[in-house]
């Protein structure tokens, strides 16, 4: 049985959780947006394959619904700066600029002047209506970046957005161990560092679906994966282990403000059935603890 003091903290990590969904996923969302808290910051990606009219369709779709839009920019993707500004501009038009996710992006090579996130931040993205920055943060590393060069650049892009009077947060790649998530979430404060953090959760799926995307954000977790399960992998798994020792081990007084962002794999709904019968199941734990805690 859970305590009540870490019954508590899942409960206060699950509030105010975010989800994330592909441009062709409004679907999914149609089908969830009973489920979904109103208000949720839902994060739309930015993947190849991809146009500015559905990235705009699903961002105003969230929007309709009664969610907060995210969406997404892949610096590297963008040909041009007038690529990002009509971006920019289309969300604008349909309420949508206001809170968006810039990222760096999987090409290894930029196809026009971003090079990297910080250089979409610096071109100015508060004259575009936007007033909310959300970042990426790597507990268990970049497979291409070492470390002594993530630790500035997350310093540099978020001084940034301070510079510029826009608000910041970090959402952090998903992993499978909440000790390594929490360890840099305590460096991250030690440096100074108070902006909110969301942990990326992976949503409920298939494990070897999960290994994929794992190991494309980041050998380690994919790595960490495949030793958890072995030879013998299950059809499917669900986040419950991990979100069970992040509240366990979660200090607000040393770990901050920190929610959760649920990458759903294009399972909007499946995600968010799972977060509701897992709240429902903690919830119903907690009642059942005896006084004075677990038994």
């Amino acid at each position: 049985m859970e305590s009540d003091a870490a019954a508590a903290k899942m409960a206060g990590l699950l509030d105010d959780h975010s989800l994330e969904m592909t441009g062709r996923d409004v679907d999914e969302l149609t089908a969830a947006r009973d489920l979904v808290p109103s208000g949720t910051r839902i994060n739309i990606t930015f993947l190849a394959g991809e146009d500015t009219a559905l990235r705009v369709g699903a961002a105003a779709a969230v929007r309709a619904y009664g969610f907060t839009p995210v969406p997404h920019i892949s610096a590297r993707r963008l040909s041009s700066r007038a690529e990002l500004a009509g971006f920019l501009e289309a969300l604008r038009r349909v309420g949508a600029a206001d809170n968006v996710f810039v990222a760096g992006g999987d090409p290894a090579e930029a196809r026009g002047p971003f090079e990297d996130s910080l250089s979409v931040i610096d071109s100015g993205l508060e004259q575009h209506g936007v007033r909310r920055v959300s970042i990426a943060g790597y507990p268990e590393g970049h497979p291409g970046i070492p470390d002594h060069v993530l630790w500035p650049t997350l310093a540099g892009k978020l001084a940034a957005l301070a510079d510029r009077g826009l608000g910041g947060e970090v959402i952090t790649q998903f992993g499978f161990d909440a000790d390594p998530v929490l360890d840099w979430i305590a460096a991250v404060r030690e440096r100074g560092i108070g902006v909110p953090i969301r942990v990326g959760v992976p949503g409920p799926a298939g494990v070897r679906r999960l290994i994929r995307y794992a190991t494309r954000l980041g050998v380690a977790t994919g790595a960490g994966l495949t030793r958890r399960f072995g030879a013998d992998l299950p059809a499917t798994a669900g986040p419950d282990g991990f979100l069970r020792a992040l509240a366990t081990d979660y200090h607000p007084e040393r770990h901050g403000d920190v929610k959760l962002h649920f990458y759903t794999f294009g399972g909007l709904r499946a995600t968010t059935q799972w977060i509701n019968a897992f709240r429902d199941t903690t919830r119903d734990e907690s009642s059942k603890q005896p006084p004075g805690g677990s038994s």
